[in-house]
């Protein structure tokens, strides 16, 4: 028998495989880390990819840095705090520079958790605003290309140096997460981000595509249009140790990250597999199914028509979106869903839906998770509890055929996964 222990959570779920089936566990490349970390983030930070320096910038502006929310991982170390620290060594003034939570659609955080991702040296001294896509008041900065309003928290805009924080990883149909994405969608009003995920019909919106994919194509266009002067991006490991950090104007920042994100995180295989194990990653991954979702696209990509996925994400908080729970415990079905989409719906939340019920149609979907059995079948996706994992893999295994291909996914998430037909 082969043994895995797959992350969930906070923890992980083992199970095991008999030797006889052809099973293979797909993982990220191995990479190094850094180091010396602090000392790269304070490298990268003097000598900018674009070379325009905010040390010889007037050190009295007024400075807006967006960061990530709970749902995203924080490294170690934390380059926001390298970061400031370089900003207060250069004599930038501490009342003058503001932390923005870009929350998207998410629910914003509540003061009691700001701690999960800031340190209690940033809190104390720093000014920390939490943006809501509903309430926050916005500045309307006309239309993008694809006619898109342009609304962003007026307060972060009308600083004078903007700059954002964030990792960058596969993003299953923004292409790439960071770089511009983390203000231009996380500080956006709701409009802003709907009319901006409406294109994730489009076919080049999906994992690995950045420059041909019209969602990811239109944050960059936002991000100029809101003069986002700076970025600091970091690669990061399933233990959220630091692989590589880049530094500059966003668009450079990018162009030198996706490189080494293919070669980390790119994975393809010569055929699709009968059954696919897998984990987002555990937290904050599959803190609720709204993030854990993002595992199952890259498990279903892999996975046979017919074929089976058990996804296995804790989702202590739930779905994470009271309208994906609303607009899919009133749908008919998994096709009810994509026929609504087809005929022009669009709405973040459901959106959700969609993605889920667009895999859904073509394998089945078992989630093991906290969230309670009923809740789950009313969403039109088969639950199944943690602790009877084992049995149900069991269970599956005597339907499979004795050629069956098996795949375990540990990090769905960040893997980028893909059939190779050639």
């Amino acid at each position: 028998m082969r043994q895995f222990s797959l992350p969930f959570g906070q923890t992980h779920l083992s199970f095991q495989i008999p030797a006889y089936f052809e099973t293979d566990e797909l993982n990220p490349a191995p990479a190094p880390i850094l180091e010396n970390p602090i000392d790269k983030i304070h490298q990268v930070l003097k000598v900018p990819l674009n070379k325009l320096r905010y040390q010889y910038l007037d050190h009295s502006p007024t400075i807006a840095i967006a960061i990530n929310d709970k749902t995203r991982p924080v490294s170690t170390p934390n380059p926001l705090n390298v970061l400031l620290e370089d900003l207060d060594g250069l004599g930038f003034e501490r009342e003058k520079i503001t932390l923005y939570v870009g929350s998207g659609t998410h629910t914003p955080m509540e003061p009691s958790e700001l701690p999960r991702i800031l340190s209690d040296d940033i809190l104390q001294n720093y000014r920390v605003v939490v943006h809501d896509c509903d309430k926050s008041p916005m500045v309307d900065l006309g239309k993008t290309t694809h006619q898109t309003p342009i609304q962003i928290n007026a307060e972060f805009f009308h600083n004078e140096i903007k700059m954002a924080v964030g990792n960058i990883e596969p993003h299953h149909f923004m292409g790439f997460s960071g770089g511009a994405k983390t203000a231009v969608i996380g500080l956006a009003s709701r409009e802003t981000i709907d009319m901006n995920h409406a294109m994730l019909t489009h076919p080049q919106a999906k994992t690995g595509i950045f420059h041909l994919n019209p969602m990811r194509q239109e944050v960059e266009e936002i991000g100029v249009k809101i003069n986002l002067r700076f970025c600091l991006g970091t690669v990061l490991n399933e233990r959220k140790e630091i692989i590589d950090v880049y530094f500059g104007s966003p668009s450079f920042v990018m162009n030198a990250a996706i490189p080494k994100i293919r070669q980390v995180f790119g994975v393809s295989m010569p055929k699709a597999y009968d059954l696919v194990i897998a984990s987002p990653g555990g937290a904050p991954k599959d803190i609720n199914l709204y993030q854990a979702q993002k595992g199952l696209t890259h498990a279903a990509r892999i996975t046979k028509d017919g074929g089976w996925v058990i996804l296995l994400a804790a989702c202590p908080e739930g779905s994470g979106s009271a309208s994906f729970e609303d607009y899919a415990r009133a749908a008919q079905s998994q096709q009810a869903i994509l026929e609504h989409f087809d005929r022009g719906f669009f709405q973040v939340g459901p959106h959700k839906a969609f993605q889920i019920a667009r895999d859904a149609v073509r394998v089945n979907i078992v989630l093991v998770s906290e969230i309670p059995p009923k809740e789950v079948k009313q969403w039109k996706l088969t639950p199944s509890p943690p602790h009877l994992l084992q049995s149900l893999i069991d269970w599956m295994l005597t339907r499979l055929p004795q050629d069956a291909r098996i795949a375990i996914l540990p990090a769905s998430t960040r893997t980028m996964t893909e059939v190779n037909h050639e």
